[in-house]
């Protein structure tokens, strides 16, 4: 099966691919990097409950 590593979009497979769903290991180490670095995020649901008890998210 082809797949596109979520990081640099290049065309790889993922059968027999061990850095899955990445292309090479270089691509799966940046982005755990970015994970570390905390560029990338997941919003808490309890965070989007104190939005709403305080009226909304500001603009």
């Amino acid at each position: 099966m082809k797949i596109r590593c979520p990081f640099c979009r290049k065309l790889t497979t993922w059968e027999e691919n061990p850095w899955r769903p990445f292309c090479s290991e270089r691509c799966k180490l940046i982005d755990l990097g970015k994970w570390a670095s905390g560029e990338y995020r997941i919003e808490s649901e309890e965070k989007e409950k104190k939005e709403e008890e305080e009226g909304g998210k500001p603009e």
